[in-house]
């Protein structure tokens, strides 16, 4: 084998390599990955980072009383809001019986205050034709709405307790390891590029 057959032999092994890194499967294994990250990264982001850092609370709606605004499966993360801030219009998560753990997300339409100065809230459902029976103290209130995310209700009701450990756990190991396989990907690829490169 003469110098020019070496030639053909690394030109032809880089030819192949380049096209490895730049073919349709190779885009398409990198916006599948990537994509995917994102998702992780979403999920874990709304339903349990924000949240926990935050200090607020995500709750599922189940019913349709808040249609078109908030339709069922959609995940409200409820952050904690004193009387200033509970004005008419402002969608609030409450107990539905003080003291008791059950709870329901509607609109404040009104506010009426008492001969002795207590301040309650009259509220309804979007979607309700008429206001809720109770008006709502302030001890019942959990917090106003600060964001939503439609369906993913669905992801944070099966996220409860051990599974939510675990799914945390789970994706950390994953982003891990997705990190460690782009790292050594990357390493692979400049040993090749110099193995192809010296003479």
């Amino acid at each position: 084998m003469n110098a020019d057959d070496d030639t053909d032999v690394i030109e032809t092994v880089t030819d192949v390599s380049e096209e490895n890194r730049t073919g349709v499967w190779w885009w398409a294994s990198r916006i599948a990955s990537y994509t995917l990250l994102a998702a992780m990264l979403f999920v874990l982001g709304v339903t349990v980072v924000i949240p926990k850092v935050t200090g607020s609370t995500p709750y599922t709606i189940l019913t349709s009383s808040m249609k078109p605004t908030y339709p069922p499966g959609s995940l409200v993360v409820v952050k904690p809001a004193d009387a200033a801030e509970l004005e008419v219009g402002t969608p609030i998560t409450y107990q539905i019986r003080s003291g008791e753990p059950e709870v329901v997300t509607h609109r404040i339409v009104a506010t009426r205050q008492s001969g002795r100065g207590i301040t309650t809230y009259v509220t309804r459902g979007d979607n309700n034709g008429s206001d809720d029976e109770n008006p709502v103290q302030i001890g019942q209130i959990r917090g106003k709405v600060w964001y939503s995310v439609p369906y993913m209700g669905y992801v944070n009701n099966w996220l409860n307790g051990e599974q939510r450990k675990i799914t945390v756990i789970v994706i950390v190991i994953g982003l891990a390891g997705y990190a460690l396989f782009m790292f050594v990907g990357a390493g692979v690829d400049r040993y090749r590029s110099r193995k192809e490169e010296s003479p």
